[in-house]
């Protein structure tokens, strides 16, 4: 036989009727995918038929041999061939002469599912992909996502009959693939509207909650169908009836009113919720905040160089020793590579900026921080509108992150948000930060800068101890932070113990309600590490 040399001919035979199912081999043998018959070489007017088919069609086919598989229309599914064309679905032939598999195309033919009727599944180069997704380009009004391939085939039906073009549809390869929506998470985003078209049974509802999450409840509409599925609505019915379920789709709305027992079982939920203390260095601020919660969103504020990024990554090594959390970090001022410098050094307790650490005690480093893959981080510098961030730190979150550290909220929305500009702008960050730790949950560490000291008094970078009203920007910021933690350095201060004394002082806390000055930290310059002070803090220390 040989490879196909001639494709979509008429069938030889007088009972067949195909004009396109047969097609030739480069021996001159040719086979028909309509009535199964194969022919031998053609010479002049004798033919050789058998019904039974070659070796060639028993076997599980490649990616290369499905290409000229032929294409059709699945009647008994109202599914035309038209459709069939439009995603490429092939189809092969049992012993029977009927349709016995279907093979559905994904990542533009480098992949397939192949679905064995009536209900056995294979893979042939399993792909993270949506199916469709391929024909359609990203944006536009709508997108509609089924929990099959057979459903999504029936929607195009449905517009193809109604509005002769077929508008973006794709599918999920199962109901248990949402993983695939999170792969795509950017590219359905890019969509006006998804409308969610998924199973009416058990598994169905549970991926249509799942896919809400993380689609985002701000795209997402849920069609109610009155059959099982997208098809069974399709055949029962009709087009009309299956894209009215489309339309009537509507958004997706949490329930808002709980009763005793709900509100009681809340109760038991937020007293269960354990605490993660901050590290020893920073026990001052431990003392009144009891710890990090997930749910909360902790400010910290101070002047320029006054330790806040080493904080953070103070922070950031205590929880990778005492948990097995993930942590996502987005610093916009710094390069992801020069994040990963400071963070290796400060585990081998060495000082980059002081000495150049050898490259292999640098790996050693680097592995004992990002070696388990715990730690994702962001590469973006600069200014960028907050949408953008907002979703990755979404994405994070949805990939499993609970500790998420921001590096700092002034470029983030200095572009402007949807024409929004200034304090509007910075309002939606804010709202859009809770509704992500309330949503996943996670804790949100932020960093905040401040407003310039009024003229005549003692500046940040001499050793004042920022105040709520020092904050930049919104008064959200401040509203909408669970905790607030003002830190002060005397940059310029004779001594180098002061210069490398950190003050510290809790300016909110909504969990204990305690607040204060606390005992600081020491910077300490050789190890680039934090250690905390000893010595119990006065008012003369932290005077402001």
């Amino acid at each position: 036989m040989g490879k196909v040399v001639v494709k979509n001919q008429a069938c030889l035979s007088d009972v067949c009727g195909s004009h396109d199912a047969r097609q030739i081999y480069e021996d001159g043998t040719s086979f028909c995918f309509s009535c199964r018959s194969f022919f031998g070489k053609q010479e002049g007017e004798s033919i050789t038929t058998t019904t039974t088919a070659p070796n060639f069609f028993k076997k599980q086919v490649g990616l290369d041999e499905i290409k000229d598989l032929p294409i059709r229309g699945f009647k008994e599914r109202k599914i035309t061939k038209e459709v069939s064309e439009f995603f490429d679905v092939k189809v092969s032939y049992g012993e029977n002469g009927e349709i016995d598999t279907h093979y559905y195309p994904y990542d533009e033919g480098k992949a397939y599912k192949v679905r064995k009727l009536p209900k056995e599944f294979h893979w042939i180069h399993k792909s993270s992909n949506l199916f469709g997704q391929s024909k359609f380009n990203g944006g536009g009004k709508r997108l509609i996502i089924t929990e099959g391939e057979i459903d999504a085939l029936s929607i195009a039906q449905a517009s193809l009959d109604k509005y002769k073009k077929i508008y973006p549809v794709v599918a999920m390869s199962s109901a248990t693939m949402t993983k695939a929506l999170l792969e795509n998470r950017d590219w359905i985003r890019t969509f006006n509207e998804v409308v969610l078209c998924l199973d009416n049974d058990e598994a169905g509802q549970k991926a249509t909650a799942e896919a809400i999450k993380i689609i985002g409840i701000d795209k997402v509409k849920v069609a109610k169908l009155p059959c099982k599925d997208p098809n069974e609505v399709l055949v029962k019915f009709d087009s009309n009836k299956l894209l009215q379920c489309v339309f009537d789709a509507a958004s997706h709305v949490p329930a808002g009113i709980i009763g005793k027992e709900d509100l009681w079982k809340a109760l038991e939920n937020y007293n269960s919720v354990p605490s993660v203390p901050y590290p020893d260095c920073l026990q001052g601020v431990n003392s009144k905040l009891k710890g990090m919660r997930p749910g909360e969103i902790t400010l910290f504020i101070s002047g320029t160089g006054s330790g806040k990024s080493t904080i953070l990554r103070e922070i950031i090594l205590h929880l990778l020793d005492t948990t097995k959390d993930k942590l996502g970090i987005i610093s916009l001022e710094e390069a992801p590579a020069e994040t990963a410098r400071k963070l290796a050094g400060m585990v081998l307790n060495r000082n980059p900026a002081k000495d150049e650490i050898p490259i292999l005690e640098l790996k050693e480093g680097f592995d004992k921080v990002f070696g388990d893959d715990r730690v994702i981080v962001l590469d973006h510098q600069g200014s960028m509108s907050d949408n953008s961030i907002v979703d990755k730190l979404e994405y994070m979150a949805l990939m499993g992150c609970k500790y998420l550290f921001i590096d700092h909220i002034t470029i983030l929305v200095s572009e402007g948000v949807e024409n929004l500009t200034g304090n509007e702008a910075q309002d939606k960050v804010m709202n859009d930060l809770l509704r992500i730790v309330k949503r996943h949950p996670v804790w949100i560490g932020l960093v905040s800068h401040l407003r310039k000291a009024p003229g005549g008094t003692k500046s940040f970078e001499e050793g004042k101890l920022p105040s709520l009203d020092d904050i930049r920007g919104s008064g959200s910021i401040k509203q909408i932070s669970f905790d607030v933690i003002s830190f002060a350095r005397h940059l310029t201060a004779t001594s180098e113990k002061e210069r490398n004394s950190i003050k510290m002082r809790i300016l909110k806390s909504r969990y204990s309600g305690l607040t204060g000055v606390v005992r600081g930290a020491c910077y300490n310059y050789e190890t680039g590490r934090l250690i905390g002070l000893t010595e119990d803090v006065n008012e003369d220390f932290v005077s402001i």
